[in-house]
């Protein structure tokens, strides 16, 4: 099964201050503001939400084909993710732009000063998902991720146009979106992923029920944090699926990154919602036990060991033969 991920490909630089902001400002002067602060140390981490995704399905071994816009300095990002199993020949390369990055500076209290850039994200609206289908031989599904608003739109309306499966995933996005462009984003979607809280603004912005959202997707996948995640599609069940045990609760940013790619390589194994979800859970739980969205090692028997602890021998027998 051949899956495009589509979305915001992204490096992180963060850096901390030693002592605090507060102490730095003066309240007479605050309209002529001109700080700079020497800080301890700068992390670079690779991120963004299409990444986040390739690389978790590529650790899985379903070699998912990333889609989205990077800059020049693209290189060592690019080197990073083809050794971790992601095609990444559908990247974009501005010619004039860099790829896009968060800076960050924390002080001593946790108060942060940032600054999102998009850069090449914004040409990720001149890709053509027909372009990416014939260098691959087809796609079987396409998952539409947090990107440049018009690169969504244009991507919905082209799977809409050539009958091509897709998941519809706001994340980020749906904070900025009106309710217009959600529905024409979700509706006739193969997949809905959202948290409970952006599952609330959805249903608020459109002014359509949970019912009706329902009726206008395939299936409804609803991430619910520590209780794990809840899967409904019409006239069935809800299927419900807790999260194993953790070992340490480090850090969660790219936790809901990291359950779409075990849920996506699961649907690409051809297994059941319910195994999908599992797999999941359990790639969501390794990244909470690390910093970085990336930074976590699939290792394949401790994966399977605390697989088949948290949902049965007959599950991990069922996984373990896609996993190898």
């Amino acid at each position: 099964m051949r899956i495009a991920v589509t979305g915001s490909i992204a490096t992180d630089h963060l850096m901390t201050f030693p002592g605090r902001f507060a102490d730095q400002f003066v309240a007479d002067q605050l309209h002529t503001v001109s700080l700079s602060f020497l800080v301890d140390n700068l992390d670079v981490r690779r991120g963004g939400v299409g990444a986040n995704i390739a690389f978790g399905m590529g650790q899985l071994g379903t070699r998912p084909i990333l889609v989205g816009a990077a800059g020049a300095d693209f290189d060592e990002y690019r080197a990073w993710l083809d050794r971790h199993g992601v095609d990444t020949g559908s990247v974009r390369i501005s010619e004039t732009l860099h790829t896009a990055r968060f800076v960050c500076t924390t002080d001593a209290d946790h108060n942060q000063i940032g600054s999102f850039y998009t850069g090449a994200m914004s040409e990720a609206r001149l890709i053509e998902l027909k372009t990416v289908a014939d260098r691959v031989g087809g796609l079987d599904l396409v998952s539409i991720g947090a990107d440049d608003p018009e690169a969504m739109l244009r991507h919905t309306e082209e799977c809409r146009t050539r009958s091509i499966p897709f998941a519809a995933d706001f994340s980020q996005q749906i904070a900025r979106m009106g309710g217009d462009d959600i529905k024409v984003l979700l509706e006739g979607a193969a997949y809905l992923f959202s948290n409970e809280y952006e599952k609330g603004l959805i249903e608020s912005k459109t002014g359509w029920s949970d019912s009706e959202i329902l009726a206008k997707v395939g299936t409804r996948v609803t991430t619910l944090g520590a209780r794990g995640v809840r899967i409904e599609r019409v006239g069935e069940e809800p299927i419900e699926v807790g999260c194993p045990e953790e070992e340490a609760k480090v850090e969660p940013t790219g936790v809901g990154d990291a359950f779409r790619a075990g849920f996506l390589s699961g649907l690409a194994w051809g297994v059941s919602l319910e195994r999908a979800a599992q797999v999941g859970c359990m790639l969501a739980t390794l990244v909470i036990e690390t910093v970085g969205t990336q930074e976590y090692q699939l290792r394949r028997a401790n994966f399977m060991d605390r697989f088949r602890k948290a949902y049965g021998d007959e599950a991990a027998v069922e996984v373990q033969g896609y996993l190898g």
